[in-house]
């Protein structure tokens, strides 16, 4: 049979998973759904750029790496915007079917840590929410073990001939980035003199802040909606969630602003 446009998108599953589970069903929980389904795919192509972003970082691919990062910026900003619909969504409209959702909860999101864990927030403990030999387990171990996408970035300035600190270059990679002082220099000297490198720093570091800025609308979205209330699935939802704030993942790039 000849591809359609129904079979190479399988509209037919596609439009089949969404499923609400209250009686009725209540009219706003098929909103809730789509809106995480779709995140969860955006997280899915999310991981596929990192992935190749890495890649061309270690073959030295300036431009096309400068691509990607403006593709995976531009998919952040809808992945950011896709918050103003789900506020549309009243505190009450809600409630008619959060007890449903029983033990389920976005923090459970495995594609989630997984990026978390190829920009560098790495966290052993966060494995034990996944049963040992699941696939969710399995991927989330093996990215713990594997470099961030700022181990790529030092990679590539090392190559390009930029002496990179021993302690940043050689770290613990299963250990959340932390800043290197000793770098700071190098990262000076790259603002004042080379423009194109500086350019991907600069994208990265819009990288860092939009993706804070996620986590700042995220978090205002759960206060609007449930306020102090524990989060589904017994976290400690917006308390939780504040916590997590203005922890940029690449430090360095940051620091320096107060040097440069």
């Amino acid at each position: 049979m000849p591809v359609t446009y129904s079979s190479y998108l399988k509209l037919e599953e596609l439009l089949a998973l969404q499923q609400p589970v209250s009686d009725g069903p209540e009219h706003d929980e098929t909103l809730f759904i789509i809106i995480h389904q779709v995140y969860e795919l955006w997280f899915k192509e999310l991981i596929h750029e990192l992935d190749y972003l890495m890649a061309l970082l270690d073959k030295q691919d300036t431009p096309r790496a400068q691509h990607t990062l403006k593709r995976i910026l531009t998919i952040l900003k809808v992945v950011v915007a896709q918050i103003d619909v789900l506020e549309t969504m009243t505190p009450l409209e809600f409630l008619t079917f959060r007890a449903r959702l029983e033990s389920g909860s976005g923090f459970q999101s495995f594609q989630f840590r997984e990026l978390e864990f190829m920009l560098g927030g790495k966290s052993p403990a966060a494995l034990e929410r996944y049963p040992a030999g699941s696939e969710a387990r399995k991927r989330l171990e093996r990215r713990l073990a594997e470099p961030t996408l700022w181990d790529a970035f030092l990679r590539f300035l090392a190559a390009k001939g930029f002496t990179i600190p021993k302690e940043a270059l050689k770290r613990d990679v299963t250990k959340p980035v932390e800043p290197v002082p000793a770098l700071h220099p190098v990262l000076i000297g790259i603002y004042r003199g080379n423009a194109v490198v500086a350019s991907v720093c600069e994208r990265l570091v819009d990288l860092d802040e939009g993706l804070q800025e996620w986590r700042y609308r995220h978090v205002k979205m759960v206060q609007r909606t449930i306020g102090t209330k524990m989060g589904t699935g017994g976290s400690a939802g917006a308390a939780y969630l504040m916590t997590t704030l203005n922890k940029p993942y690449f430090p360095d790039l940051w620091e320096i602003r107060a040097e440069l």
